[in-house]
């Protein structure tokens, strides 16, 4: 069998790949911190964590700076390439332990009920499955871990359900990288066995037009104690 040339062996497609939505979410991302109000919603996400923390979906890691110190390490899982080497820099600035991982959501490359809390963040609405990405998350917490979520889904009236869900089915995921506008975050987390605790709804931009995008929703969840 003849060998293959130098340099013309194949190499692995990253099972995410959208660099030009990953490029303008890296921008659009750093400027939403202060003109949308995003630097008080992680605070508000974070606070209170502590142990080891999963983080699914960590985009370019603007989370891992706002990690209190009482986490003692986290693993944040990302899968677009451009994103996750803007994480690594992030986490070489970060004052607790973060190890950037490449994966889905929907088969985490970690040991089952290895981890304290787990953070979910503008994740939910971009992964292919939710229940089997939620049935990880599930996998990897401890009996008893938490769950910490901000996400965006359905909401507004009749009309905004309608645009969500037409544009979810035209050109939306498309444009933003499998964002999904019409999917139910809370009834995700429910069905798939969490327990919820409190959460609320939040528009985003807290002061500003309302958009498809807009209804955002920030809350914890538990997996029970003693169960699978």
């Amino acid at each position: 069998m003849p060998l293959r040339p130098s340099g013309a062996a194949k190499v692995a497609r990253d099972p995410v790949h959208h660099p030009l939505f990953a490029r303008c979410y890296a921008r659009v991302s750093v400027r939403a911190e202060t003109r949308m109000g995003m630097a008080d919603v992680r605070d508000r996400l974070l606070t209170g964590l502590t142990g080891r923390v999963i983080e699914i979906g960590a985009g370019n890691g603007l989370n891992f700076a706002r990690y209190p110190n009482a986490v003692s390490e986290v693993v944040a899982i990302e899968p677009e390439r451009r994103l996750r080497r803007l994480a690594v820099e992030a986490a070489l600035r970060a004052e607790v332990p973060v190890d950037v991982v490449p994966g889905v959501a929907e088969a985490l490359p970690v040991k089952s009920e290895a981890y304290d809390a787990a953070v979910i963040s503008l994740v939910l609405c971009s992964v292919r499955d939710v229940p089997r990405a939620l049935g990880e998350v599930r996998r990897v917490l401890r009996p008893g871990g938490v769950v910490r979520f901000f996400e965006h889904g359905r909401g507004g009236g009749r009309l905004m359900v309608l645009t969500q869900r037409t544009l979810d089915r035209t050109l939306w995921p498309a444009l933003s990288g499998g964002c999904h506008l019409a999917r139910d975050p809370v009834v995700a987390l429910r069905d798939a066995g969490f327990e919820l605790g409190p959460y609320r709804r939040v528009m985003m931009p807290q002061n500003g037009p309302v958009l498809p995008s807009s209804y955002c929703v920030l809350g914890t969840a538990w997996r029970p104690e003693g169960t699978g």
